[in-house]
């Protein structure tokens, strides 16, 4: 089955979802906001419809389903909490959210990213919560990486990836003191305002979330101001607020880099790796950020991680 008619489906499913909870709709055509392999996401009015990612397992879901729907102070809630199918692919519904403006990074809601973070940090994980699978991930860049075929970048990605500890590189590099439920892929565009325009920002997007080490889900903007690409400023913004809520991922104050260090190495990795997948399937060069990507990886492989950070908390 092709992407196209799954996609024309879930409008329809969107559409149907939409008009039975408001009386007044403009019934404009249904609004692609995403279309890949591993998602592919409609909105109708006020409704979304998202297709996950085949393979995903109806359970695990359906238990992170059931973390969003009990915590809508951190979490956009799902619409509804059965799950239902589509071309062999499970279909959730969601309230529609404002994304970020891509336009405006002045606006960039650190803060609320920070403070989200740690809100959903300090909650207890439900037992029987699949791991965060944020480690599964770049487990699997690699893999990529590794069957994509010869590349100049390859070596000093996989030389960094080699370089991380055991525990960094297995697929779960979750659980044991200091787990927490995590989010898995943090990032501006995981945020909404809810109501739309203008309500309070809201975590979206529960394909990995799980209990894990709570460090990861820092990763990524860690590991973007460590290679250059995001600002200084912002990356404070970010880290105050999240230990002004409470976050445990790292000292309430002080040093935070021996906890971030390996998570953060291991999503420049992840990242690289993905980039450099990539460009041998389109047949181009690496671009600019994608070589800034490369060389930090480079410098990686020389620079043992920091020794505080070598077991998870």
């Amino acid at each position: 089955m092709t992407a196209r008619p799954l996609l024309a489906q879930l409008a329809l499913r969107a559409a149907s979802r939409a008009h039975s909870t408001v009386t007044d709709c403009s019934c404009e055509a249904a609004a692609t906001l995403a279309d890949r392999a591993d998602a592919t996401v409609v909105r109708h009015a006020g409704t979304v419809a998202k297709a996950h990612a085949p393979g995903t397992g109806r359970a695990d879901l359906a238990a992170r389903l059931a973390v969003a729907a009990a915590l809508p102070d951190v979490l956009l809630p799902p619409l509804a909490a059965a799950l239902a199918g589509l071309h062999g692919r499970l279909v959730t519904f969601w309230p529609y959210g404002a994304p970020v403006d891509p336009a405006d990074p002045d606006a960039a809601p650190w803060e609320a990213a920070g403070a989200l973070l740690a809100r959903l940090h300090r909650t207890p994980a439900p037992a029987g919560l699949p791991p965060m699978r944020g480690p599964a991930k770049a487990a699997l860049a690699v893999a990529r990486l590794t069957a994509a075929g010869p590349h100049p970048a390859s070596a000093a990605v996989l030389g960094a990836w080699r370089a991380l500890p055991a525990w960094a590189r297995a697929e779960t590099a979750a659980s044991g003191p200091g787990a927490a439920l995590c989010h898995g892929d943090l990032h501006l565009g995981q945020l909404v305002r809810h109501p739309a325009p203008d309500g309070p920002w809201r975590l979206i997007d529960v394909d990995d979330l799980g209990v894990g080490v709570p460090a990861w889900d820092l990763a990524r903007p860690a590991a973007w101001f460590a290679c250059g690409l995001l600002p200084p400023e912002e990356w404070t913004r970010f880290l105050d607020a999240y230990r002004a809520g409470g976050g445990p991922a790292v000292p309430a104050a002080g040093d935070p880099w021996p906890a971030l260090d390996v998570p953060a190495r291991a999503l420049t990795v992840q990242t690289a790796a993905r980039a450099v997948t990539k460009s041998v399937a389109e047949g181009r060069p690496l671009d600019e950020v994608e070589e800034c990507l490369v060389d930090a990886c480079a410098r990686m492989g020389s620079v043992p991680p920091r020794s505080a950070a070598d077991s998870p908390k």
